[in-house]
């Protein structure tokens, strides 16, 4: 029996802005936006967006999800390109990871957008006291299960707050505004299992 592995190599640090840069561009590019369309759609200035394009900017999570929002697509569509070939097995080594060069947020990708289920899996690690907002996204609805895995984390979904804990599972969307923020003296890890519909 051959036994498949995920052979894709890490993604050096120094090499994320470049490659945000370029997803940002080619998605831009795609949907026939202008820098001013896309400054409207996501208010981020038009100088902000161009420097993010050319590299010249680190840009944080709540930047990226402004930016993700007036696209209409997720956060790992601009963060992370498509696997040419779907993987089987996703070595921790290899999963595409994120820092915010701000907030110290850091963002994993433990298994990429399956298109057979409309399923991927993220891990996100805010620090002690780390607040992330981000805006309704105005693309295609999905929706999220957060598992908290390690800390306390506050989640603030439109109107409505939860207070979570290590084991605690709350189910949510992207089509209200979203404020995590840790809690505690150590901050907290998460696992998002997010479906976009098929």
């Amino acid at each position: 029996m051959k036994m498949l592995t995920d052979t894709r190599p890490p993604v050096p640090a120094a090499s994320i802005d470049t490659a945000i840069a370029a997803r940002l561009l080619a998605l831009r590019s795609e949907r026939g936006l202008s820098l001013a369309a896309l400054a409207a759609g996501s208010g981020v200035s038009k100088a902000m967006i161009s420097r993010v394009e050319r590299g010249q900017s680190s840009p944080t999570a709540a930047l990226l999800g402004r930016l993700a929002a007036g696209l209409g697509v997720t956060l790992t569509e601009l963060l992370v390109a498509p696997a040419p070939v779907p993987q089987r097995l996703h070595r921790h080594a290899a999963q595409p990871a994120w820092r915010d060069p701000e907030l110290g947020y850091r963002r994993r990708q433990v298994a990429p957008y399956d298109a057979a289920t409309g399923v991927e899996l993220v891990q996100i690690e805010l620090p002690r006291g780390a607040r992330v907002a981000f805006p309704r996204w105005s693309g295609r609805p999905y929706a999220q299960r957060l598992w908290m895995l390690a800390g306390r984390l506050r989640v603030q979904y439109g109107d409505e707050v939860f207070e979570l804990d290590a084991g605690d599972c709350l189910d949510l969307a992207v089509d209200r505004a979203l404020v995590f923020g840790a809690l505690g003296v150590r901050g907290c890890s998460y696992l998002l299992v997010m479906a976009a519909p098929r």
